[in-house]
């Protein structure tokens, strides 16, 4: 601190004395002062940041997508954001003397937002598969798959049938990587075979669609689709028994904070050894979350 304010009163100096030579003496002190003040700038910037690092951690911010249940997402009934990962979270932080910051992020944004420090890391049904050398991960703890969501009126009942359909999909997620996967013909033929594939900020308004019959299938998070499912009128729509893509979930920090994923990552393995983590899962078993789990098996 001593140093930063040594450095502001002589970038005052050279200010006052521009303001007294000559044109060219003042386009020199001019150029100083300029350069003394970005030093007190950089400064105040590594100041800042050595006390992110070295100080002791008081917050702990959580990016996640709040339409993206039953892992994160606004219950309106409370106007709370709740969730498992969510939960998972808040658990984390009170075993460390943290405060959870709940931050819901637009999930195309998300890169931006880690990498500008708005949020400490990305925890909310996040994909690790095809993405492991863009973020610093923990280990999995949920096995995910992709599938298709349809009406039990349509008449589909396999992928084969999809073809000259609209079907739809959130922006920048898995199941729009696996249909586009151009490392499996498959699911491209099977994208290709399509009328229309619609991308949709998020899962909610993709089944506010689905059920004014606008597309004829999503493909979305298994656990996603059974929280859907689930929420909607019983029979209304129906799980397609084959399965677009399998992948794991993991917390995604910015590339090389492994200091603060070793932290949040031996958190989660003591959460597994006391069964805290189970107990969680167990919330939200009708969305099969406890099924889907790995972590500690």
């Amino acid at each position: 601190m001593k140093k930063l304010l040594a450095m502001i009163i002589a970038s005052t100096m050279v200010l006052g004395l521009a303001a007294c030579g000559n044109a060219a003496t003042a386009t020199n002190d001019t150029q100083a002062a300029a350069d003394a003040t970005a030093d007190v700038t950089e400064a105040a910037t590594d100041s800042a940041n050595e006390d992110v690092t070295t100080s002791e951690r008081t917050t702990f911010t959580v990016g996640f997508d709040a339409e993206f249940p039953p892992y994160g997402s606004l219950d309106e009934a409370t106007g709370e954001y709740v969730g498992f990962d969510l939960d998972l979270a808040a658990e984390v932080c009170a075993r460390n003397g943290w405060e959870l910051v709940k931050q819901p992020i637009d999930w195309d944004s998300k890169d931006m937002e880690l990498s500008s420090g708005s949020i400490d890391c990305i925890w909310n049904g996040f994909t690790m598969n095809g993405r492991e050398d863009q973020y610093t991960w923990t280990v999995p703890y949920v096995d995910n798959s992709q599938v298709f969501v349809v009406s039990s009126a349509s008449g589909i009942k396999s992928f084969a049938d999809l073809a000259g359909k609209n079907v739809g999909v959130q922006k920048d997620s898995s199941a729009l990587a696996a249909l586009e996967d151009e490392e499996n013909p498959d699911n491209v033929a099977l994208a290709a075979s399509f009328a229309n594939l619609t991308q949709y900020a998020d899962y909610n308004t993709g089944f506010m669609d689905l059920e004014a019959g606008a597309i004829d299938a999503i493909a979305i998070d298994i656990g996603v689709a059974k929280f859907q499912i689930n929420s909607r009128e019983d029979g209304a729509f129906v799980m397609l028994d084959e399965t677009l893509s399998l992948e794991q979930y993991g917390v995604g920090f910015l590339k090389g904070n492994d200091e603060l994923k070793d932290q949040v990552e031996a958190t989660l393995m003591e959460m597994v050894e006391d069964g805290t983590f189970t107990e969680i899962a167990q919330k939200y078993a009708d969305f099969g979350l406890v099924d889907s789990v790995c972590l500690g098996k």
